[in-house]
């Protein structure tokens, strides 16, 4: 049985996720807290608040016109798993506070289903929902996850992570612009300060018309060591797929070349290798189309992932639905959106591959010492 579906003969709600270093994330968009508890960490690593925050501060609201203007401290709590500045190998429980809902705006949807959202789907399921701003199936949520992947980061210390938005509402940046530095300068965590500037009147035009975008993050994660991953039903690049898979409002993940790699040619998909010019035994590749991974292992190259945020489903532009009697009607769903939830996206994806090669990292180790 795979190990992430354990005990599926119990009765369970999977809201966790890894093998060694597993995390559950608990909360809703218009709950008291939401948070994360992170089990499995090694003892006696350095962890303070300080260390998770600088991450919840890149993925917090309200910090430019082209978010949702909620404005959410995200400060993040430690509650357990951590003694005199060091982890201890128990639980470490994570906490959010929720300090600005505003639960009237969603009075309209409690009776109308969002097309797009998760609104019919979890009636359908649970025959109840918390329609406050989506409850469990709203962006909020990944707050929680970027909290534990900030847990996640301490226990991989060689690899560096890096995402950025490589494309929005189908524009996408000039790889020959790339500039890492640049990420940081502009609201949408954009290598190409040409693409940057386009974008701005893109996300300005579709708030105004009450629409939305999606994007596209891109993320790399160099320093990887070969050897981490396994062969099948633990691969590096299942995981990482299931992880990016289980961020709300992601539709679609790419691995490397991802879906591009199924128009090459054989000889064009491989990637070569020469020996290492460093003296070492490990080989120099000279392209990368597997995106650090081949069988479920990492080879030491960086490993790529590409993820497809759908537009915000949220959108004061009417759309024809259903409500619980089953009737037609046109919906309009107020409050504060992001029009573009693939924006704040980066530092979530960032955060899964912390915790999915923190896990691995971890596996290996207990098999290979």
């Amino acid at each position: 049985m795979h190990p992430h579906l354990a005990g599926w003969g119990r009765a369970m709600s999977f809201n966790s996720f890894g093998r060694v270093l597993r995390f559950t994330t608990w909360g809703e968009s218009h709950g008291p807290a939401l948070g994360a508890v992170v089990d499995g960490c090694p003892p006696r690593l350095s962890l303070s608040e300080a260390d998770i925050q600088p991450f919840l501060d890149k993925r917090r609201p309200g910090q430019s016109r082209h978010t949702t203007q909620r404005q959410e401290p995200d400060q993040v709590r430690i509650l357990s798993g951590v003694f005199e500045g060091k982890t201890t190998g128990t639980p470490i429980s994570l906490m959010i506070e929720n300090v600005d809902q505003r639960s009237k705006d969603y009075g309209e949807i409690a009776q109308a289903y969002r097309p797009g959202h998760a609104d019919y789907a979890y009636d359908a399921k649970y025959g109840i929902r918390d329609y406050r701003g989506g409850g469990r199936s709203s962006a909020r949520e990944t707050a929680a996850r970027v909290a534990a992947g900030g847990v996640a980061r301490l226990v991989i210390p060689e690899v560096q992570i890096h995402a950025w938005v490589a494309e929005i509402g189908g524009d996408a940046i000039d790889p020959a612009n790339f500039d890492l530095e640049e990420i940081g300068r502009n609201p949408f965590f954009c290598p190409d300060p040409a693409a940057a500037q386009r974008w701005e009147g893109l996300m300005d035009a579709a708030r105004k018309a009450g629409s939305s975008l999606g994007a596209v993050i891109e993320c790399a994660a160099s320093g990887v060591p070969a050897g981490w991953g396994a062969p099948i039903y633990a691969k590096l690049d299942s995981d990482l797929a299931a992880a990016m898979m289980g961020i709300n409002a992601v539709k679609g993940v790419e691995i490397g070349a991802g879906f591009h790699a199924a128009r090459l040619r054989g000889e064009e998909n491989a990637d070569p290798m020469r020996p290492a010019t460093d003296g070492s035994n490990r080989p120099d590749f000279l392209s990368n189309n597997a995106g650090g991974i081949a069988g479920g292992i990492s080879t030491g190259q960086p490993v790529v992932v590409r993820v497809a945020f759908k537009p915000t489903s949220s959108i004061l532009t009417p759309v024809p639905t259903v409500n619980k009697a089953g009737e037609a009607t046109d919906i309009v769903t107020k409050g504060r959106h992001d029009p573009c939830v693939g924006i704040r996206g980066a530092p979530v994806v960032e955060a899964m591959m912390a915790l999915v090669l923190a896990d691995h990292k971890l596996l290996h180790r207990a098999q290979n010492g």
